[in-house]
């Protein structure tokens, strides 16, 4: 039941991958703003990341099936 795996625990974790993956992304849009081909692989790489822990997270809670990125 999603009840009892959403609790104040779950928001908290979740709010803070939500965070991590918000503060990634905005390094990247920077980069692609500036024109920095160095630095906007480096950040997407980041923000790949930060979006991959967000859904392994989800998937471990048992509320999204496995992630399955591509590049």
């Amino acid at each position: 039941m999603l009840s009892d795996v959403v609790d104040d625990q779950f928001l908290i974790k979740y709010r803070t991958l939500l965070d991590a993956e918000d503060a990634a992304f905005d390094e990247l849009e920077h980069a692609y703003e500036e024109g920095d081909r160095a630095h906007f692989d480096l950040d997407l790489a980041a923000w790949r990341a930060a979006v991959e822990r967000r859904l392994s997270y989800l998937h471990r809670m048992g509320l999204v099936k496995a992630p399955a990125l591509t590049a």
